[in-house]
């Protein structure tokens, strides 16, 4: 081997050492990653406080408000729970914080009309999925959002 062909190892191997000691931030700039993104499907009435502290639970173990986008879809029996006139006091305070927090909730259309109820029977902070809940739920799930049913 002349020296020549030396030098050029040598160089070679000095860029690859480089590179790989390179964080990946450092050897690309990559966008940030993008929250993590969650559906909750909420549908029996003795569920709701279990469903509102496994949110609870999330949003805390990954860092706070911001650090996840949570959908929780409500629909059948579990809509009574949200009605305004009728709601735990300590449903209509998770929801609240958890609305501040940017939690999005979804009720099903097909419920409401057959529980004959408005918007404005619910308390606030409610989007009315009007093609029905379970149509809402594939919906996220095909945007990438992760299904749980506690």
């Amino acid at each position: 081997m002349d020296r020549r062909s030396i030098f050029k190892a040598i160089l070679a191997g000095a860029g690859a050492a480089f590179t790989l000691g390179r964080s990946p931030a450092q050897a690309q700039d990559k966008p940030a990653a993008r929250a993590m993104r969650v559906a909750y499907h909420l549908s029996d009435v003795d569920k709701v406080n279990f469903v509102l502290g496994n949110i609870k639970n999330h949003i805390e173990g990954t860092g706070g408000p911001g650090k996840i986008e949570i959908v929780l879809v409500v629909h059948g029996p579990a809509l009574r729970a949200f009605k305004k006139a009728s709601a735990e006091p300590n449903v209509s305070q998770r929801m609240a914080t958890f609305s501040k927090g940017g939690v999005k909730f979804d009720v099903c259309g097909n419920t409401m009309h057959g529980m004959q109820l408005d918007l404005a029977d619910l308390l606030p902070g409610f989007t009315v999925a009007n093609e029905g809940g379970v149509v809402r739920l594939a919906d996220l799930q095909a945007q990438g959002y992760a299904y749980l049913r506690p």
